[in-house]
């Protein structure tokens, strides 16, 4: 698996974890509003924050998703 890989599952897990999701429910999110694109596209930004910066940043961009699909 790639590191960008691992980056994904890392964020998926962590964001589960602080919403208190099942792993399922936080992946049919992520489907839902593209978010594992918007990570594996921001890796390099990303990947250099910490965990409370990128649950708040997914966060942001599922509710920019929201808008933007409504």
């Amino acid at each position: 698996m790639s590191k960008e890989g691992k980056f994904l599952v890392y964020c998926i897990e962590r964001y589960r974890f602080h919403k208190k999701m099942s792993g399922e429910e936080a992946v049919k999110l992520f489907e839902k509003y593209q978010v594992s694109d918007y990570i594996m596209n921001c890796f390099g930004a990303l990947h250099t924050t910490g965990e409370e910066y990128i649950i708040n940043d997914i966060d942001e961009y599922i509710d920019y998703q929201k808008e933007r699909i409504s």
